[in-house]
């Protein structure tokens, strides 16, 4: 049986396409992620291999080891993720975070 179970999820508030598409945003969040603390480790590496960490030691250990889909439904689940109804897209601190660096990132450029 799949835990958390889609009625967890929906909480009698969003239909299963509303579910699915918010996930499908999630999870491009969570790579999006990811293949930034990935390009971060291999800038930071310098070259030398007695003092370099492996640069799997250096992305999170969730996005590293589980798919993006399953770490966007835990994220939902645990409320890290809200799905705004009127908006039809997914709100939380993670798009806050993720908005912040983007702007930084264009003011340095």
């Amino acid at each position: 049986m799949l835990h958390p179970t889609i009625e967890e999820l929906t909480q009698n508030k969003y239909n299963r396409y509303e579910l699915a598409l918010a996930t499908a945003k999630c999870a491009r969040l969570v790579t999006d992620e990811y293949v930034r603390q990935h390009e971060a480790a291999e800038r930071s590496q310098t070259g030398n291999k007695e003092t370099d960490r492996p640069i799997n030691t250096m992305i999170d250990r969730e996005l590293r080891d589980e798919k993006a889909v399953k770490v966007a439904i835990s994220r939902i689940y645990r409320g890290e993720f809200v799905i705004d109804e009127q908006a039809g897209d997914v709100t939380g601190e993670e798009i806050s975070d993720n908005a912040a660096a983007e702007a930084s990132a264009a003011k340095a450029e």
